[in-house]
């Protein structure tokens, strides 16, 4: 047991020393690895970080039904009843057209116009708020149907269309993650064949001793594993500079809309996974190199 756990840190330890001898290659496999690994990353980043712009009252469903320019207060307390009825209402709220009109007066630049009308030109309307469950296009159909009613629009629309793009990018990522998972594993298989091709002899010699497959296999092992771990360190630190590089102009961007877009870096978890994850895909690739090369060299 003491033997085998001193070959294990002989193995660790020489793999290291590859690395600090081969500087150059080593930054270079790390770079290429990390670029890979940052390009998936990112895209979960960017992800998270425009689903926090949405505000969260956004993700029910609501509609806005616009009466006739010339509907009387009778028409108003009909239609208000009616809305009342439709399924999954959860809150009505009346908006007069005199107070629409001073909102827009209030907004810089058009107090001027809005003191110049000689007429108030917007309807009164109606905001309603629907339940998350409930179906808000057949609510706009029936609320089309109700008279005086000039127009519903499903305000909600945008966000339903937004999440349904963030699914997609979400899917898009995953779907870029595996590949770019399987181009590391073909990258670390290259690199320990290039190592296995210098130490051909050595590996011969070690096998007329008695060395063991399980023996020889495992100082590549370890290399494959560090170039993972080094390629997920250099992509963590791409994503997290590429983030907070961004943040400025991500906030600036998110103020006109005036929402506030903070990071969504992932947790420490997610992090270790990710370096876990590049680590074992290393092994892998280094694992299917050596099988490989003793397989041929039998």
């Amino acid at each position: 047991m003491r033997s085998w756990l001193r070959h294990h840190a002989q193995s660790l330890a020489g793999a290291l020393r590859r690395l600090v001898r081969e500087p150059l290659g080593s930054a270079l496999n790390a770079l290429v690895i990390g670029v890979a690994l940052a390009l998936p990353l990112g895209a979960f980043v960017t992800v998270a970080t425009i689903e926090r712009w949405v505000p969260s009252a956004a993700t029910e469903p609501e509609m806005s039904v616009f009466l006739d320019l010339d509907a009387a207060r009778a028409d108003v307390d009909r239609i208000q009843a009616e809305l009342a009825k439709l399924p999954g209402v959860r809150e009505l709220r009346f908006v007069p057209k005199d107070k629409a009109l001073a909102e827009i007066g209030k907004t810089e630049g058009l107090a001027d116009i809005v003191g110049a009308l000689k007429r108030n030109p917007l309807p009164d309307a109606f905001v309603l708020r629907l339940a998350p469950d409930a179906v808000a296009d057949e609510a706009a159909e029936r609320a089309r149907r109700i008279g005086r009613v000039a127009k519903v629009q499903l305000d909600a629309a945008w966000v339903q269309r937004l999440q349904a793009l963030l699914a997609v990018g979400r899917a898009a990522a995953g779907v870029l993650a595996v590949l770019l998972g399987v181009g590391l594993v073909a990258a670390t298989f290259n690199t320990i064949r290039l190592q296995l091709a210098t130490r051909r002899d050595e590996i011969e010699v070690s096998r007329l001793v008695g060395a063991t497959e399980a023996w020889i296999r495992r100082p590549f092992l370890y290399s494959g594993a560090v170039q993972g771990l080094l390629g997920a360190a250099v992509a963590v630190a791409i994503v997290v500079g590429a983030t907070y590089y961004l943040a400025p102009f991500l906030g600036r961007l998110a103020s006109l809309y005036g929402a506030e877009a903070r990071p969504a870096l992932p947790s420490l978890e997610a992090w270790v996974t990710t370096v876990m994850g590049a680590a074992i895909l290393g092994w892998m690739g280094a694992f299917m190199s050596v099988s490989v090369h003793l397989r041929d060299a039998r």
